[in-house]
């Protein structure tokens, strides 16, 4: 593989490019050039990020004559939420913005979200560019133009549909994730190969584990590997009304344990959807659509690399079935009243289904949670 590879997002006037690579970072003022209305940005940033990669992204900005001012945010999950996202909002205001002047989300998927969406918002949409530092951003957040904020109702109930200009995705600095966040991104690997590729889910069952473990060679060809299936969902159904739906295999059931966890770091969002993928393929076999032998071999993979697989992953939570079902009911994929789920006919054979009767998910929440 070259030094950087480049995933093409084909959206006709709104087409953009997934630059990978290591070192992406210290020509990210070179690359961004191009795509600039003028050369002036935002970058928005947390507390963690910014001791780690802030000053390497200004100092390459600078050095392509890329005005760059920073707004550095407090860190976690709970910064994407309304009164964070109007802070931002006057923060970026305050400095004398206009329509050409362009945001730099610099993080994982809570700076993505919340940039992006106020991109979209700030007057009335200006461009932004994604440099995600997670495994997870990375793969699945930073790709597609999904943008929104969380509230006490539920997860990204509040955004919009808004593609980045660029998307840079720095390898290297993968290496200063914890375990848990690398598994937390390889969460959303493995459900790609889920979806529709299960050539791809064999070939993390082979080398999944070295891939946590921080080597440089897979994790380039399974990033890659990644957005390339994203860009073609995107670029076929870019505002999820078909196919692009299947990208949340595992997220209802994940989203309603984040909600019940406060969406604090007690539950990441890639442990969630680890664990929703396996409720997703055990509720499948449940209803007669999946052979039992890929769902326990889905559990085994997950349990293998170390991600949890049932809400037994924790002590400090006390599971209750009907909020589970209550958050579930709060979704935004809800149609007229019916929960929307991603089932599987076996691996890398995934499609919509509005029809499993609510009691039918409520006996299998019941069961999930005493397990």
């Amino acid at each position: 593989m070259t030094a950087h590879e480049t995933v093409r997002v084909e959206l006709g006037p709104r087409s953009y490019d997934i630059v990978v690579g290591d070192d992406v970072l210290a020509i990210a003022g070179e690359m961004m050039a191009p795509v600039l209305r003028r050369p002036r940005v935002v970058v928005v940033t947390d507390t963690h990020v910014a001791d780690l990669h802030l000053e390497t992204l200004l100092r390459s900005l600078s050095d392509s004559a890329i005005d760059a001012e920073p707004i550095v945010l407090e860190a976690g999950e709970q910064t994407k939420e309304i009164g964070h996202f109007g802070k931002l909002m006057e923060a970026i205001l305050a400095l004398d913005i206009d329509r050409d002047v362009a945001l730099v989300a610099l993080g994982g998927g809570v700076i993505g979200d919340l940039t992006g969406f106020t991109a979209a918002t700030a007057l009335r949409g200006i461009d932004f560019i994604q440099v995600p530092t997670t495994l997870l951003a990375q793969v699945d957040s930073s790709v597609g133009g999904k943008t929104g904020i969380n509230s006490p109702q539920g997860k990204n109930l509040i955004g919009a549909f808004h593609q980045p200009r660029l998307v840079l995705a720095d390898s290297r600095v993968l290496r200063t994730l914890s375990r848990r966040e690398m598994l937390a991104g390889y969460a959303e690997m493995v459900k790609y190969g889920l979806i529709g590729d299960t050539a791809f889910f064999g070939w993390l069952e082979g080398h999944g584990a070295d891939l946590v473990d921080g080597d440089p060679d897979h994790i380039r060809r399974a990033v890659v590997a990644c957005c390339r299936a994203k860009a073609a969902i995107v670029a076929a159904d870019e505002r999820e009304g078909g196919v692009r739906a299947l990208l949340n295999l595992g997220h209802t059931f994940g989203h309603a344990l984040e909600a019940e966890t406060g969406f604090s770091n007690t539950l990441l969002h890639g442990e969630a959807v680890a664990i929703g993928m396996v409720m997703a393929f055990d509720l499948s076999a449940r209803l007669g659509l999946c052979p039992p032998d890929d769902a326990a071999r889905v559990r085994r993979h997950l349990a293998a690399v170390g991600l949890p697989t049932g809400t037994n992953f924790t002590n400090s939570v006390l599971w209750d079935p009907s909020r589970l079902m209550m958050h579930m009911g709060r979704d935004k994929k809800v149609k007229g009243g019916a929960l929307t789920f991603i089932l599987v006919r076996g691996i890398g054979d995934a499609f919509v289904s509005r029809d499993v009767p609510a009691e039918e998910v409520s006996a299998f929440l019941e069961g999930a949670v005493a397990a």
